[in-house]
């Protein structure tokens, strides 16, 4: 396979969601690092046309390896890519040569503490909110917080040996109103301290007290008829319900942190480890493993921790991991977050091992499309507690619409795919009315009958749409044939998604994103697509037998030529007596434009 096949297969593998992807280039070097709300899009436009600018040309075809890093947001995805292109400064990016990076909100540690927006992080004490792309939203919130609670602006250092001796006076602030002159005394320190904690809260984002004060002021001045105002204050309302604090990828909270997660498979291990200096990711690398030994997650970051962290030359003394490890690391503190931001940061990488093992997947269906079922049939035994792979599964849906042309459909599904060429439909023989048990009853045991009889290949696993009810209509058909125990049956429910077994009353609840359950749902869709195809087929028969073929002297026969030649019963209804005649006869074609005329008039 060339190169440009391998970044091809790359592409079909990225996710539709927001993130940052790396160019490298053949010798592993970085050329470029960019954001994108979608990363298939975005990526997929460098490789799908011809670019006007000679440097992106030539970047493109040096491109050589596609990583990503996925993210929550496309707020998340502007940061992350800011940190990495500081970090690594790749060729083709702008040089970020004044070294600006995006503002936080600081709360100062200090005696009535200063709130005010800066863009440099100092390890003294102080809690740093943010950052904010938008430096609009950053003043909104100091704006609101200053308009909502009075706390100096002055760089005083007010100390009580200061106040005391006198040593600063009121300034302008004061008289009108924005602070309440602690420098002189005239505030405690308990009650500026009790503004800085209503400040603390508004910037973490707990907006409803804020929200209805807002509300409440602009309906005041509109009842004042101060419309302008009023319009001020819904802009400002309006800013602040876009109002965005918090971000997975920068957090002063956490510094020189690694974050490791693992997720598996019936077959591999997938690790992800994320590197955060300085409270923002500047690192992902993602790695697979084979399980030789049916190896646990926690087994599987014990051993990787050490190799990646030797492979990165790491030396945090602090790491975070999504499953409990059993390893000792000389001054290292390894944690298991349960809530907050740690857990967030964790969940983060577990969402680029679940890419990665995607990515890995989705690669090999196209490079090693038998690796790639071999791995599917292992995955969906162990899911569904099989005694062997369902190399042949079969699912049955039932279609009547209130009791009348009752239908059922068999689906074939070899190797995890459709076999369409084995698909089956039915009509219901021996049950009168909407009887869902009983059809699918009848439908089991007429498939699985004809198959002994045929000595056909019989099926591992067997599907049937339906909880209880339905599971158990079909185990009854199985034991009539004596195959009860010789093939598996399931019942889909489609409430919860729930997977039924014979003499079980609590249901199997596979992870919504398994491959086991995407395989299970798609025999029960297209079960259910292929009997409503039929089902509708029925009675678009019925419907022209009952509008023709009940014109006396007109039968079958006589139906399918006029069919034919008109296109529809409507055709028919509107056709003139000649044209009848040239397809059916005169004397049929009379009775013809006689019925419908009649039946018009």
């Amino acid at each position: 396979m060339n190169q440009k096949d391998d970044i091809q297969n790359a592409i079909r593998s990225l996710p539709s969601s927001p993130g940052v992807y790396q160019y490298f280039d053949k010798n592993d070097r970085l050329l470029y690092i960019g954001k994108a709300k979608n990363l298939k899009k975005r990526v997929s436009s460098y490789f799908s046309k011809r670019h006007d600018s000679a440097r992106i040309a030539v970047m493109v075809r040096k491109i050589d390896r596609i990583e990503t890093v996925v993210t929550e947001t496309e707020f998340d995805a502007l940061l992350l890519e800011n940190n990495l292109i500081k970090t690594h400064q790749p060729r083709y990016n702008i040089n970020l040569k004044d070294d600006k990076t995006y503002p936080w909100i600081c709360i100062k540690n200090e005696r009535f503490p200063r709130v005010f927006p800066t863009r440099q992080k100092i390890k003294d004490g102080s809690e740093y909110y943010g950052p904010y792309a938008s430096v609009r939203v950053m003043k909104t919130v100091l704006e609101l917080a200053r308009q909502l609670y009075p706390i100096r602006t002055c760089k005083y250092n007010l100390s009580e040996e200061n106040i005391d001796n006198g040593k600063f006076k009121v300034c302008l602030e004061f008289h009108i109103g924005n602070c309440l002159g602690p420098c002189e005394g005239h505030q405690s320190e308990e009650d500026y301290n009790q503004s800085i904690d209503a400040v603390r809260s508004l910037i973490k984002g707990h907006l409803n007290t804020v929200r209805k004060a807002l509300q409440e002021q602009m309906h005041n001045q509109a009842g004042r008829l101060e419309f302008e105002a009023a319009q001020k204050t819904k802009e400002r309302l309006e800013r602040i319900e876009k109002y965005q604090a918090k971000s997975v990828v920068s957090h002063s909270g956490i510094t020189n942190v690694d974050v490791f997660s693992a997720i598996t498979d019936a077959t591999h291990g997938y690790v992800n480890f994320l590197k955060i200096i300085d409270g923002a990711v500047i690192q992902s690398h993602s790695v697979e493993f084979k399980r030789k030994l049916e190896e646990s997650e926690s087994e599987l970051l014990a051993l990787a921790i050490p190799e990646i962290r030797q492979l990165y030359n790491s030396d945090a003394p602090e790491i975070f991991v999504s499953h409990p490890v059993d390893v000792a690391i000389p001054n290292t503190q390894i944690s298991l977050p349960q809530r907050g931001d740690k857990k967030n940061i964790v969940d983060l990488s577990l969402k680029n091992a679940r890419y990665h093992r995607l990515e890995r997947l989705k690669n090999m269906q196209t490079v090693d499309p038998d690796r790639h079922v071999k791995r599917l049939m292992q995955q969906m035994k162990i899911d569904l507690r099989l005694p062997e792979e369902p190399r042949h599964a079969e699912c049955f849906d039932n279609s009547n619409l209130h009791g009348t042309n009752a239908v059922a459909a068999c689906v074939v599904f070899k190797n995890g795919k459709p076999s369409k060429k084995d698909y089956r439909h039915f009509n219901i023989k021996t049950v009168e009315g909407p009887d869902d048990f009983a059809s699918m009853e009848e439908v089991v045991y007429r498939r699985y009958k004809r198959l002994l009889e045929e000595e056909a290949e019989l099926p591992q696993l067997v599907v049937v749409d339906g909880g209880k009810g339905q599971l158990s209509a079909g185990l009854r058909a199985l034991e009539r044939l004596g195959l009860r125990g010789k093939i598996t049956i399931i019942g889909i429910a489609k409430r919860l998604e729930e997977i039924y077994y014979p003499n079980d009353s609590i249901p199997l609840y596979l992870d919504k994103k398994s491959e086991t359950l995407k395989v299970i749902q798609q025999m029960r869709d297209e079960a259910h697509r292929f009997g409503i195809t039929h089902h509708r087929n029925k009675r678009s028969k019925n419907t022209f037998r009952s509008e023709l073929e009940d014109i006396s002297g007109i039968g079958p026969e006589s139906v399918r030529q006029l069919l034919r030649s008109f296109g529809s019963v409507k055709g028919v209804r509107h056709a003139d007596e000649k044209a009848l005649s040239e397809v059916v006869g005169a004397a049929k074609a009379k009775r013809i434009f006689q019925n419908f005329n009649k039946t018009e008039q």
